[in-house]
């Protein structure tokens, strides 16, 4: 008796019923429609700077997903001078997370070159060029030579969730679905996404990394169905907020028949609400666009410049003139005058908080 759905005949030769997606797939398609639209309207620069913002959303939180923290600004610096982007002040991005970025761009850059082995595994040696996850070794840019279960729980009391199917398999199973991935097909391309997420993490093909993978594919194929190559809503964010559902409706499908139903259900709103989600990075790029036109004029140097950026990107905690120092490489003087001076020209004001050290906000 089959235990999970690999286990049985066939098994990637889905099914779903139409009446339960069809609305809401009409649904996802129209809010995709108007996205498009919007940011059409927005021109080249802001455009660019929008897919500037969620490609470091989709790279930051994808790793979030799997416990990995990113260092945000290292990871807009490293998208930003691969996309041509002005990179003016901004640190310089490590090994790792240049090689993350790389692999996100390939995917989403070149959605309309055909997925192979050699593709995914430079995908899997760019997630672990040390050859490692974490301290132990594992096999990169190779398929798994080992059985994979996922497992939740400490020692003792382990829960098996899902267990892969076995390694002797990978090689038939993953030329499978990169024919059927690179085929066109009357399937609709977001259903095709939802549909190649489904697949990829139930082969779980990779000692680590396979949801990713899984993610940078998902955008891959999203690209092709919105018909450009930026990005402009971050699913790996939604699933990030969403991940406990995203893990048991993943499970119930993966230990179910081949009705994909609720799974493509369950993709499909979260896809949804990614979109929605997506007025928030496109307001932010329309906000800061219109306060450089507003104070262009009120900024006296670089530093100003660095640290206003800082202010409307991902700034952690208050800024106070010890901070400003200590980022701008400055004195204590001169980043107080820094600071006065935009408080003067009514860049910055005091908050009203109290402490020994005074805080500044920016005035939208």
């Amino acid at each position: 008796m089959a235990v999970y759905i690999h286990e049985r005949h066939n098994w990637a030769d889905f099914q779903w019923e139409d009446e339960k997606i069809l609305n809401l797939l009409s649904e996802v398609r129209h809010f995709q429609g108007k996205l498009i639209g919007k940011v059409e309207l927005l021109g080249f620069e802001l455009r660019d700077e929008a897919n500037l913002e969620t490609l470091i959303l989709d790279v930051v939180k994808s790793s979030e997903i799997e416990g990995e923290i990113l260092n945000p600004e290292q990871v807009r610096s490293s998208i930003a001078i691969r996309l041509g982007l002005d990179n003016s002040g901004l640190v310089n991005s490590d090994r790792h997370i240049d090689s993350v970025v790389e692999m996100m761009l390939d995917a989403t850059q070149n959605a309309d070159k055909a997925i192979s082995k050699e593709r995914f595994f430079g995908w899997h040696g760019a997630l672990f060029p040390t050859g490692r996850s974490g301290l132990y070794k594992i096999d990169v840019a190779r398929w798994r030579r080992g059985d994979m279960q996922v497992v939740s729980g400490g020692m003792g009391r382990e829960v098996v969730h899902f267990e892969a199917p076995k390694a002797e398999r990978l090689e038939e199973e993953m030329k499978n679905l990169m024919a059927w991935f690179n085929t066109d097909s009357i399937i609709d391309p977001v259903l095709k996404a939802a549909i190649a997420h489904l697949w990829f993490v139930t082969i779980h093909p990779f000692d680590d990394g396979n949801g990713r993978i899984a993610r940078a594919l998902t955008d891959m194929q999203l690209s092709k169905a919105d018909g450009v190559n930026q990005r402009f809503y971050s699913m790996s964010a939604q699933i990030k907020q969403e991940r406990k559902e995203y893990y048991a409706v993943l499970e119930k499908t993966q230990k179910g028949d081949t009705d994909i139903t609720n799974w493509i259900v369950w993709f499909l709103h979260c896809l949804k609400q990614a979109i929605i989600s997506s007025n928030t990075i496109i307001d932010k790029v329309v906000r800061k666009h219109h306060f450089w036109m507003q104070n262009n004029a009120n900024i006296s140097n670089a530093r100003q410049r660095m640290m206003l950026n800082k202010l409307m990107d991902n700034f952690e905690g208050n800024l106070t003139s010890s901070k400003w120092a200590k980022m701008t490489k400055v004195s204590a003087d001169t980043a107080l005058r820094d600071i006065t001076d935009l408080v003067n020209r009514g860049v910055l004001s005091k908050t009203d908080s109290g402490g020994r050290s005074t805080n500044y906000e920016l005035n939208w």
